[in-house]
C-alpha cells in the first residue's frame, strides 16, 4: 500500500518561517509565510525536498564537464592530432636568438645638434665643438655661435661671444652677382659685429678702421659664389675679423643667400682659419656631403 503525501502547505526544512505549495505530486513555486500557532499538518509521507531535482540536475552538469574536461585531456596527451579548435590556432612565435635592434630613424636636419638649419635659404650651418645655436637673439636669424663669451670691451657689463655666423636672404641689391653683393655687404656686417649692435649698443667703441684681408670667389654648398673678408680696428683695440659670404640659393628662384660671419681678436678667440672651415661645412639641406670647399677658384 503506497502512501502519497495531498496537496498543501508544507514548512520548508530549511527555512521554518516560509511554507511551500505541495501539489500532490511536486513542489510548485508558490510560497507564503508560516502561519503563527498553525497546528501542523501530519503527512502521510514527506514530500521530497524541494531542491532536490534541482541539486541533482546542479551534480550531473557538473560531472559531465569533468567528465568532458578529463577525456580532453587524455586525447591531447595521448599525442593524437588536436581538436579543429587548436588546430586552426596559431601557434605562439619561437625565438632563436635575440634579433638585433632596428636603426633608430636618422634625424631630420632640425633635429641634428651638429647642425643648424636655414630653411627660407636651403642651407645647414655647422656647429663646431665650443659652438652652438644661442638660445637667445637680437634678431630672427638662424645662428651659431662660440659657447665661450668674455666681458665686452666698452661695455663690462655685458658678455659678447667670440664669435657668430648668421645667414639671411640678400634683398633689395639690385643685382645677383656674389662679388657685388659682398662687397657692398661686408660694410653692414662690420658694423653690426663691431659697431652698433641690434640694440642700439656700442660695446666694441664703434669702428676706427679696416683692412681687406681677403677677397675671392668661392664655392659653397656645391654653388660658386665670392667672399670678402675684413680685419677691423675697434675703439677699444684690435677688434677682430667680420665676411661677407654670397652665394646663390639652391632653392626656387636662386636668390642669393649671405653668410655673415665675426671673430674676436686676442687671447681665446678662434684663428681666422675657423671661417674657412665652416663654409666648407655649409650644406645644402639633406645633403650628407660637404658642398664646396671654400677655396679660391682660379687658374
Amino acid at each position: 500500500m503506497s502512501m502519497t503525501t495531498p496537496a498543501g502547505w508544507y514548512p520548508d526544512p530549511g527555512n521554518p518561517a516560509v511554507e511551500h505549495w505541495w501539489d500532490g505530486t511536486a513542489w510548485t513555486g508558490h510560497t507564503r509565510p508560516a502561519a503563527t500557532g498553525a497546528p501542523t499538518t501530519v503527512m502521510a509521507a514527506p514530500p521530497p525536498a524541494r531542491r532536490t531535482g534541482r541539486l541533482l540536475a546542479l551534480v550531473a552538469a557538473a560531472v559531465a564537464a569533468l567528465a568532458v574536461t578529463a577525456t580532453a585531456a587524455v586525447v591531447l596527451g595521448s599525442g593524437e592530432d588536436p581538436p579543429p579548435a587548436a588546430r586552426n590556432s596559431p601557434a605562439p612565435p619561437t625565438s632563436t636568438g635575440s634579433a638585433p635592434a632596428p636603426a633608430p630613424p636618422a634625424a631630420s636636419p632640425s633635429e641634428d645638434p651638429t647642425v643648424v638649419v636655414d630653411q627660407l635659404n636651403g642651407i645647414t650651418l655647422p656647429v663646431l665643438d665650443g659652438w652652438e645655436e644661442p638660445e637667445f637673439l637680437t634678431d630672427a636669424l638662424p645662428t651659431v655661435a662660440t659657447v665661450d663669451t668674455a666681458p665686452c670691451p666698452a661695455v663690462t657689463s655685458r658678455s659678447c661671444r667670440r664669435g657668430s655666423v648668421s645667414s639671411l636672404t640678400a634683398t633689395a641689391t639690385g643685382t645677383s652677382d656674389p662679388a657685388t653683393i659682398a662687397r657692398a655687404d661686408i660694410a653692414r656686417a662690420a658694423e653690426r659685429a663691431f659697431g652698433e649692435d641690434a640694440l642700439g649698443a656700442r660695446p666694441y667703441g664703434g669702428i676706427r678702421s679696416h683692412q681687406v684681408v681677403a677677397e675671392r670667389p668661392a664655392v659653397v654648398a656645391g654653388r660658386t659664389g665670392h667672399l670678402v673678408r675684413w680685419r677691423v680696428t675697434t675703439g677699444q683695440g684690435p677688434g677682430g675679423y667680420v665676411q661677407s659670404l654670397v652665394f646663390p640659393s639652391s632653392l626656387g628662384s636662386e636668390s642669393p643667400v649671405i653668410v655673415r660671419f665675426a671673430l674676436t681678436a686676442g687671447p681665446g678667440a678662434p684663428p681666422p682659419s675657423t671661417m674657412d672651415e665652416i663654409t666648407r661645412g655649409i650644406r645644402p639641406i639633406g645633403s650628407s656631403t660637404g658642398g664646396g670647399v671654400g677655396s679660391s677658384i682660379g687658374p
